[in-house]
């Protein structure tokens, strides 16, 4: 029901924009996000977006550099990476709720839980080289 494109190989300091689609009337009232893994390590938070839109969230590692989006007349979710490093590389996976409309104040505290995303795309390749 997730289904991640744009990765690629690009070099240092170039950018790139993933996609993620989502097939299912519910999905444009679900916050909505963005992990990464690296071969051997943890799936790690990158960004999360509310449902509406309003609200995003990044990891220390990206903020500045990546830009998380969303159409809901769309139902695809975007992240815009721009300055990347060889640090960027890893596998990024789109993910979302599965609470309709989850207000702000619990997407505060529980964005970058991997335990509140119920429905996860199947990862896209992001290769960065230096």
């Amino acid at each position: 029901q997730l289904q991640a494109s744009g990765g690629g190989l690009v070099q240092a300091g170039g950018s790139l924009r993933l996609s993620c689609a989502a097939s299912g009337r519910n999905f444009g009232t679900y916050a909505m996000a963005w992990f990464r893994q690296v071969p051997g390590k943890e799936r790690e938070f990158v960004a999360a977006i509310s449902w509406s839109g309003r609200d995003t969230f990044y990891s220390d590692s990206v903020k500045g550099r990546f830009t998380i989006s969303r159409d809901n007349t769309k139902i695809t979710l975007y992240l815009e990476m721009n300055n990347l490093t060889p640090e960027d590389t890893a596998v990024y996976y789109c993910a979302a709720d599965g609470r309709p409309r989850r207000d702000w104040l619990s997407l505060r505290s529980t964005h970058y839980s991997q335990g509140i995303y119920n429905y996860w795309g199947q990862g896209t390749q992001v290769t960065v080289s230096s």
